[in-house]
C-alpha cells in the first residue's frame, strides 16, 4: 500500500515518508522529518519546523502514530511508536518521548523535555521546558509544569515526574520540584516542594495529606483506589497487564 498525501498537503521532497503513511489536507511536511509506516497527519498540521534552539536533526515519528488536526511539531524531536494527539498541539524543539505518548487537544510540550513511555497529557496541559516525566505518569487537564524560578529569568530548572505519578486537574508544580513514583498531587494543588513516593499531598502550599494506599475507590468494593495499576487496565498491553498482575500493581514500590 502506497503513501496516501492529499493533494492539498505541502511535502519537501526531502522528508522521509514510510509507505502507508496518510497526509490530511493542508498539512505541511518540512525536509527534516521522518514519518514512519502507518503514521496519520490530520489537517492543517505542520511538522518539521525550523527553530534556533534545535540541534538540526529530524522530527522523527514512529509508527502507527495519530497526529490529529491543526498540531505543529517542531524538529529535532523524536517520538516511540503510537503517539496520539487530539487537536491543537504544540510540541517544541529537542522532546524526546517513548511508546505510546498521549497528549491532549491544546496542550503544549516545550523544548528539551524527555517523556517515559504510555505517559497521558489530558487536554490544556502545559510542561515546561526542560521537564523529566516517567513511565506511565497521568497529567490531567490544566496542569502546567513550570520551569523558571523567580520570572522572568534565564534561569531554567525543569519539574521531574516519576514512574505511576498522577497530577490532578489544575495543579502548578513549581521549578525543579521532584513528584516521588506512584504519588497523587490533588486537584488545584500548588506543588512547592519535592512529594515523596506513595504520598498525597494537596493545598496551597501543597502538603502531605496520607499514603496513597487509604484511599477507597467509590465502587462500593472497599478496595483501595492506588496503586492503581491494581484496578486499571485500559488501553495497556497484554504484557504490561501481565507484569502488573505478577507484582500485585506494585511496581516502584
Amino acid at each position: 500500500m502506497g503513501t496516501n498525501i492529499h493533494c492539498t498537503a505541502i511535502v519537501n521532497p526531502l522528508a522521509k515518508i514510510a509507505d502507508n503513511a496518510e497526509i490530511g489536507p493542508f498539512s505541511i511536511i518540512h525536509a527534516n522529518v521522518e514519518l514512519a509506516s502507518g503514521c496519520r497527519i490530520g489537517a492543517y498540521c505542520e511538522l518539521g519546523i525550523e527553530s534556533p534552539l534545535s540541534n538540526g536533526t529530524p522530527l522523527i515519528i514512529e509508527k502507527d502514530s495519530v497526529i490529529r488536526s491543526h498540531s505543529v511539531f517542531y524538529e529535532s524531536s523524536r517520538f516511540g511508536e503510537k503517539l496520539i494527539t487530539g487537536h491543537r498541539v504544540t510540541v517544541r524543539e529537542n522532546t524526546t518521548a517513548g511508546e505510546n505518548l498521549q497528549i491532549g487537544t491544546l496542550s503544549d510540550v516545550q523544548g528539551d523535555c524527555v517523556i517515559g513511555d504510555y505517559v497521558r497529557f489530558h487536554s490544556n496541559v502545559h510542561i515546561g521546558k526542560m521537564s523529566t516525566v516517567g513511565n506511565f505518569v497521568w497529567i490531567f487537564p490544566y496542569v502546567i509544569l513550570t520551569n523558571d524560578p523567580h520570572p522572568p529569568s534565564t534561569v531554567l530548572i525543569g519539574c521531574t515526574i516519576e514512574d505511576y505519578a498522577i497530577i490532578s486537574a489544575a495543579s502548578v508544580v513549581l521549578p525543579g520540584v521532584r513528584v516521588g513514583h506512584h504519588s497523587l498531587v490533588a486537584a488545584h494543588a500548588c506543588v512547592t516542594k519535592d512529594v515523596p513516593p506513595n504520598m498525597i499531598v494537596a493545598g496551597i502550599s501543597a502538603h502531605v495529606v496520607g499514603n496513597t494506599n487509604t484511599i477507597q475507590l467509590r465502587d462500593g468494593t472497599g478496595r483501595a483506589a492506588y496503586p492503581w495499576t491494581k484496578h486499571f487496565k485500559r488501553g495497556y498491553p497484554d504484557s504490561i497487564i501481565a507484569d502488573w498482575t505478577k507484582n500485585n500493581g506494585r511496581e516502584n514500590q
